[in-house]
């Protein structure tokens, strides 16, 4: 069974920063784009960046300039390191991936989330 676990979150004062890791275990074969994602009260999930198996990288604009998205494939992590935190990047963040596993079936993979809360 393939599980994606984030951690990282927490509460922060505005400017602050904080890094967050998506770690993906069980059987796996192969694994493709990886984002993440956040969810505020009341809103729609939207993206934050995604990266590439190539390391190609894509960022939402909001977030461009002070987050950075990274991966290590040895060990099916994936990073989010966020600086310059502002009040409204407060939200849950989630963790995707889409990657094969047993079956040899490419499907789409989402960790539990964890709360990111920029506050003084």
């Amino acid at each position: 069974q393939v599980q994606l676990v984030e951690s990282g979150g927490g509460l922060v004062q505005p400017g602050g920063s904080l890094r967050l890791s998506c770690a993906a275990s069980g059987i796996i074969f192969s694994i493709y784009d990886m984002g993440w994602y956040r969810q505020a009260p009341g809103e729609q999930r939207e993206l934050v960046a995604t990266i590439a198996s190539s390391g190609r990288t894509n960022y939402a604009d909001s977030v461009k300039g002070r987050f950075t998205i990274s991966r290590d494939n040895a060990k099916n992590t994936m990073y989010l390191q966020m600086n310059s935190l502002k009040p409204e990047d407060t939200a849950v963040y989630y963790c995707d991936a889409e990657l094969t596993t047993t079956g040899g079936i490419r499907l789409d993979y989402w960790g539990q989330g964890t709360q990111v809360t920029v506050s003084s």
